[in-house]
C-alpha cells in the first residue's frame, strides 16, 4: 500500500506552479535547451565547412547560452518533480541520476561557452564543439532515464482512471 500511495503522489504537482496535474512545466521547459543545442551542433559543423564561418560561430555560441539558461530554468522545474518522490525508491534513485547527469551536461556546455568565447574570433572552436558533442550525449542519456520515469514509473502522468475515459 506504502507504495501505491508513494506513486499517487508522484503523479500530483507539489506546486500549482511545477504545473497541473497531467501537465508537468518540466517536460515542456526541456525542449528549449536540447533545441538551442541541437542547433548550435548544427551551427558549429556548417561553421567548420563554410568559407565565412563567423556567422555559424557566433551563432553557435549564442545557441550554447540559451540552452545553458533554458537548462537551469528547466532544473527548477524539475526540482519541484524531484520533492514529489519518497527518498529510497527507485523513481527517487532514477531522478537523482537523471539530474546528476544533466547537471555534468550543463557543466561541459558551460566549460565549451568559455572555451568558445576565448576562441580566435571567426574560427569555430574545436574544443568547445568536442564538449558539446560529450555534452549532448550525456543529455541523451539523461532524457532516456526522463522517459523512464515518465512512461515506466509514471510520474506526473494522469493516472489509468483518468486516462480510460479517452476511451469510453
Amino acid at each position: 500500500m506504502a507504495g501505491e500511495e508513494a506513486l499517487r503522489r508522484a503523479k500530483r504537482p507539489r506546486t500549482i506552479l511545477a504545473g497541473p496535474y497531467g501537465h508537468p512545466v518540466h517536460a515542456i521547459a526541456v525542449t528549449l535547451p536540447i533545441g538551442a543545442w541541437t542547433a548550435s551542433i548544427i551551427f558549429d559543423i556548417v561553421g567548420f565547412f563554410s568559407e565565412e564561418p563567423e556567422a555559424f560561430v557566433r551563432g553557435a555560441l549564442w545557441l550554447v547560452g540559451i540552452g545553458i539558461v533554458g537548462a537551469l530554468a528547466a532544473a527548477v522545474f524539475g526540482l519541484m518533480d524531484l520533492g514529489t518522490l519518497n527518498v529510497g525508491t527507485r523513481a527517487r534513485r532514477t531522478a537523482v541520476t537523471h539530474m546528476g547527469i544533466n547537471l555534468g551536461a550543463v557543466i561541459l556546455f558551460a566549460t565549451g561557452f568559455f572555451v568558445r568565447l576565448n576562441a580566435e574570433t571567426g574560427d569555430a572552436s574545436t574544443a568547445g564543439f568536442v564538449l558539446s558533442l560529450v555534452a549532448f550525449a550525456l543529455v541523451g542519456v539523461s532524457g532516456f532515464l526522463g522517459g523512464e520515469m515518465v512512461y515506466r514509473y509514471g510520474i506526473r502522468v494522469a493516472d489509468e482512471a483518468t486516462q480510460v475515459k479517452a476511451f469510453e
